[in-house]
């Protein structure tokens, strides 16, 4: 009877996997779960949406080069990702800067753990995050950048920029200490990307025919189809950086909807009332400025706030694409700057009100430890977008003027005419 008693007891262990280890204890299974269908949603914004969704908007005779510029990206930012990025931007160094520790993804097994998930998990869902936010800027210069600058100039961005942004809001540096809010990146992606795409088309300066020739896209359904993507993949972008699998979570993928619906009605009904009909492509470029105006909200406000910040989204966005291209001049080709990067500012500033606990029916999560007010929260976004906006159009500049000197930026005009699918890669979208 006694060894029938230890059977027993011993049997549950025996039958399953791992559970008498201790260095699992704080493993669960749902995040890990959840967090790998997150990572898996992320790249899939990139690879096909975003390839799709900028490819239908360019020109016939380019569509092939943006979708290159997509994986490339994707390639090259993966193994900077694992030589050092991830080690800068996440392990214990300064204010500034993170350390070597994680270099060469040293030290993670699969039994090391980040939070209740495993680290190599962690490692691979931000890896995604660093493979989107250079791969949007292509979209201020397409149709005119040499593919060798593109690569070039977004593998030193990503070092020179994305990294230290991505320590000093969520890897220990000098913003998280100061309490800023940033749940999925409206800092750390969506400024970055928009000013340096800002940047990159006044550096670039504009296509030939800017303004005076039509440039209509060539595949709206291919850009609709890609922008539908985008819509789904978000909910892994925003809910997946609840990093568990929760009510923030669930909270966050909520609201990320609404504000992406409004956005997209607000836009089309702008454009129903200045230009008379609405349009495709107006709804889906509503549809991203909501989502990306929530991104640095979305695990702070409750719905309510989320459908009047996918308003304002719609709203101030959309006014933002007229100014900067019809009153400014600026060829910032796919409007990268006024969706992504006015977005991103508009959301980082909206999550220090809503946020609040004291707005009734608009009433959000709450403010960052130690925050108590309103005022404080937004006196710390507004460091946040200044610092990192200012710091990101000085180092792209930078950044570009080195990459000019090292390959030159910019195609022969003969190419920009022919087209950069047979120009740089001797391959044609379509073959008909």
């Amino acid at each position: 009877m006694r060894f029938e008693r230890l059977l027993l007891v011993a049997l549950p262990l025996l039958i399953t996997p791992g559970i008498a280890r201790a260095d699992d204890a704080a493993l669960n299974g749902a995040d890990t779960a959840w967090i790998m269908a997150s990572t898996a949603l992320v790249l899939f914004m990139t690879l096909p949406g975003l390839a799709l969704f900028y490819g239908g908007l360019v020109r016939t005779r380019n569509v092939l080069s943006i979708h290159m510029q997509c994986f490339a990206i994707g390639g090259i930012a993966s193994v900077i990702w694992f030589a050092g990025g991830y080690s800068l931007a996440f392990t214990e160094g300064n204010s500034l800067l993170g350390g070597w520790s994680r270099g060469m993804l040293a030290g993670i097994e699969e039994d090391t753990l980040s939070g209740t998930i495993p680290e190599s998990l962690f490692v691979l869902f931000q890896m995604t995050f660093a493979v989107i936010t250079p791969a949007l800027i292509i979209g201020a210069f397409a149709e005119r950048m040499r593919f060798a600058a593109v690569l070039l100039f977004s593998a030193i961005w990503l070092i020179t920029v994305y990294v230290p942004v991505t320590h000093w809001v969520w890897g220990g540096g000098w913003l998280q200490q100061l309490g800023v809010l940033d749940f999925a990146g409206g800092i750390v992606v969506h400024i970055t990307a928009g000013v340096a795409a800002l940047v990159a088309a006044l550096v670039l300066g504009p296509r030939k025919g800017f303004l005076t020739t039509p440039m209509p896209p060539h595949n709206l359904t291919m850009a609709v189809t890609g922008a539908g993507m985008l819509w789904v993949g978000w909910f892994g972008f925003n809910g997946g950086s609840a990093l568990a699998s929760d009510g923030n979570a669930s909270m966050a993928m909520l609201v990320t909807h609404l504000a992406a619906a409004t956005g997209a009605i607000t836009w089309l009904g702008f454009e129903w009332i200045r230009f008379g009909k609405p349009t495709a492509l107006g709804t889906i470029t509503g549809m991203v400025a909501g989502l990306g105006t929530i991104t640095p909200a979305s695990g702070f406000v409750g719905p309510a706030a989320a459908v009047l910040i996918g308003f304002l989204a719609g709203a101030i966005c959309f006014n933002a694409v007229q100014i900067v291209k019809r009153r400014l001049k600026i060829d910032d080709s796919l409007d990268v700057f006024p969706v992504h990067g006015i977005g991103g500012m508009l959301g980082s500033l909206l999550v220090g009100v809503f946020a609040s606990t004291e707005l009734g029916l608009f009433s959000g999560q709450g403010f960052a430890d130690g925050i108590e007010s309103i005022a404080q929260q937004l006196g710390v976004q507004f460091v946040a977008v200044v610092a990192v906006t200012a710091y990101t159009a000085l180092a792209t500049f930078v950044v570009l003027k080195v990459v000019d000197t090292m390959v030159g930026l910019r195609v022969s005009a003969e190419m920009e005419t022919e087209g950069l699918d047979i120009a740089s890669h001797e391959e044609r979208g379509y073959d008909l």
